[in-house]
Parts: C-alpha cells; sequence; structure tokens
C-alpha cells in the first residue's frame, strides 16, 4: 500500500459514493488512459475476467464461434470463451517470450479455416508473467485474415514492447488489479479500449445493458461488472506507487539473475532483447533435473518446509481436463515448462534479505 488509500476510500464514505460508480471511479479511469497512452480509453470493471469477456463480447464472438487463445495461460483468459458458447482453439508457445507461438497460430487459423470453412472470431494474446509476447507478429497475423486481437495484459501493467505498453497493441487490452497483481483494488479489472464510443459501449453492457429509459429497459443482455468507488480509491492511492512496484519486480528479478547466473542448470527468465521490458510481475526459473540434480517439485517443496511460498508455472489449458474435447496445437513448449519452471517470492514485500533466503535454500537442492 502507498498510504495514499486510506484518503480515497474515507472520501467514497464522507460523500456516500460507494455504489459502482462515482468520483474515484472517473479518476481511475483517467489516470489509467494516462499511464497507458496511445490515446486509448479505459473501462474500470469488477475484475479482469470480466475484461475479458467483454472483450469478446464487443468483437462480436457468440454460440458455436472458435476462438484462438494462448494455451499457456491461465484460465480467466479462456473461460469467458466458454460463458459466450464459443469454442476456444489452444494454440501453445514459443520458447523465447513464452507467449503464443506466431508460426503456430497461423498454421491453426490456416487448418480451421480449412476444417471448419469460417475464420475464428478472435485471437487472445497473453503477456505471460510481464513478458511482453511478440504483439507487432501476432497482430499481423491477425490483420492478415481479417482476425482482431483481444491482448490479455492482466499480469503485464509496466511492460513495454518496443517502448510501447501492452494492453495498447491489440483491438482491445485487458488489466487486472487482483490482489496479487502490480498494483491493486483488492479485486478488480480494466477494459482498454480504442475509442470512447467502445468505452461507452463496454459499459453499457457492464451495467446491465439498460437502456435510456426512464424506466428499466433492456433489449440485450448485459452483466454486473462496474468497479466500485471504493475500490477505485484504492485503485487511485496504488497509481502513486505503480512505477514504484515495477522497478523493484525488476530489481528482484535481475537480482535473482545474477545469483543463479552461475549455476548451471537453472536458467531466470529474461528479456529476449532490447525491444522487450517485462514488468517481472513474477520472476521465473526452469531447472535442468540431468544439471542440477533436483527437480521443480523437490524444491518447491524444500521451500514449502522452510515457509517460502513457490508455485509451478501455469499448467497448459491443453492439458486441463475441464478443456480435454478443445481444438488444440501444441509444440510442446509449454508442457517443458511446466514440468520444470517455478515462480519465485517477487513482490513488493520482498526484499533483498528475502530473495538472498530464497537463494540460498534452492541451493541447497542442488548436487554440489
Amino acid at each position: 500500500m502507498s498510504g495514499e488509500e486510506q484518503k480515497y476510500i474515507q472520501e467514497a464514505f464522507d460523500t456516500h459514493w460507494v455504489a459502482p460508480l462515482g468520483p474515484n471511479v472517473d479518476a481511475f479511469e483517467k489516470a489509467l488512459e494516462q499511464y497507458e497512452g496511445q490515446g486509448r480509453h479505459v473501462a474500470a470493471l469488477s475484475s479482469g475476467t470480466a475484461a475479458v469477456h467483454l472483450g469478446l463480447v464487443l468483437l462480436g464472438v457468440e454460440r458455436g464461434d472458435e476462438v484462438i487463445c494462448q494455451s499457456w495461460t491461465f484460465a480467466a483468459s479462456t473461460n469467458p470463451i466458454v460463458y459466450l458458447g464459443a469454442v476456444p482453439v489452444l494454440v501453445d508457445s514459443e520458447s523465447d517470450t513464452w507467449n503464443m507461438s506466431p508460426e503456430l497460430l497461423e498454421v491453426a487459423i490456416c487448418e480451421r479455416m480449412r476444417m471448419t470453412g469460417r475464420r475464428p472470431k478472435a485471437i487472445v494474446a497473453v503477456h505471460m508473467y510481464g513478458m511482453p509476447a511478440k504483439m507487432d507478429e501476432i497482430c499481423a497475423i491477425g490483420a492478415k485474415y481479417g482476425i482482431p486481437v483481444l491482448e490479455d495484459a492482466a499480469e503485464a501493467m509496466g511492460s513495454c514492447l518496443d517502448g510501447r505498453n501492452c494492453g495498447t497493441f491489440g483491438a482491445f487490452g485487458v488489466l487486472s488489479f487482483n490482489g496479487n497483481k502490480m498494483i491493486t483494488t483488492s479485486g478488480g479489472g480494466a477494459l482498454i479500449c480504442p475509442t470512447e464510443e467502445m468505452k461507452k459501449k463496454a459499459l453499457f453492457y457492464a451495467t446491465q445493458a439498460r437502456e435510456p429509459f426512464p424506466y428499466y429497459q433492456h433489449e440485450r443482455i448485459g452483466y454486473n461488472y462496474r468497479m466500485s468507488n471504493v475500490c477505485a480509491g484504492i485503485g487511485l492511492g496504488q497509481m502513486t506507487v505503480v512505477d514504484e512496484h515495477v522497478a523493484h519486480h525488476r530489481k528482484t528479478a535481475a537480482f535473482y539473475a545474477e545469483r543463479f547466473g552461475p549455476v548451471e542448470g537453472i536458467d531466470v527468465h529474461l528479456n529476449p532483447s532490447g525491444r522487450f521490458d517485462s514488468n517481472y510481475w513474477l520472476s521465473t526459473i526452469v531447472i535442468d533435473g540431468k544439471k542440477t540434480g533436483t527437480d521443480s517439485e523437490t524444491v518447491r517443496r524444500h521451500l514449502e518446509s522452510c515457509n517460502i511460498e513457490s508455485r509451478p508455472l501455469w499448467k497448459p489449458m491443453h492439458l486441463q481436463p475441464v478443456y480435454k474435447d478443445a481444438p488444440a496445437y501444441s509444440a510442446g513448449v509449454s508442457e517443458k515448462l511446466y514440468d520444470k519452471g517455478l515462480c519465485l517470492p517477487s513482490g513488493p514485500c520482498v526484499d533483498a534479505e528475502d530473495a538472498e533466503r530464497v537463494v540460498k535454500e534452492i541451493m541447497k537442492c542442488v548436487k554440489k
């Protein structure tokens, strides 16, 4: 917390603006628009999942459509596709960014068109762990086949590709302010829109699609997705420390990279080149068991015994039971990452002493 959050929360209570609208919501949206840049317009919502859902609604996804989605992601990227009765088509990652493979994306598009006679309705690209995806290539492929891209930047606030903020490349972008993200509103998210008109349309659907009549009239299905004025107050306070948080995450990743650099068989995932500027939302490592004499699960359990939380990297959606029947295009990259990878403590409360302790405990598992 920055210390500023309580001021805005108190203001919300003092003025009785505690509902899903109010001055904090308006100010938070403006602050996000200024931060993201590119002339984008931002709708503050109840969650990042809601933002993915509304983005797909605005892209016209309907029952029976196919939507291509990165397989190596959290379920919040794929579940909204199913909410709409559409079919997720899962595409594997490539090895340098760990994000959607442009090559497999084009293979999937061509094969789906051949098999179904229709183009997929949308592409959901994700910036995993804050690492920017190759949005120029992904968007170019989407444009080639007339398929819009929804950019899931839930983990990537503060990340840039070629100096441009993630979340501003696709037709729509998504941010998350869940409790574990770069900034938090306790729970919440945002949809980054290309125009003010599209933002208004998003907010229309987010407030139960109520038509502009003096009575309640509904001609389309809407949702209860607006952010509360109280949560937005937390967000305003968090905006004062967002750069500080991003800098801390980058410093922590650099520390892990320096300490594990000499260790054969432990690789910290870093920017592939100068074009990429990850926020390193989570510092992640891949452990080669043949070189270290240990594996990621053994390390995770040892850290747990020391009261240090770590987690396996995401389990790909095409390996999840709920998506076992979804079309999938895999090159085995995400399976290997899931099998060998760990997320390490990375947040603002992790100081240098904490990070050093994490390294020392991991090294106890590595053969000398």
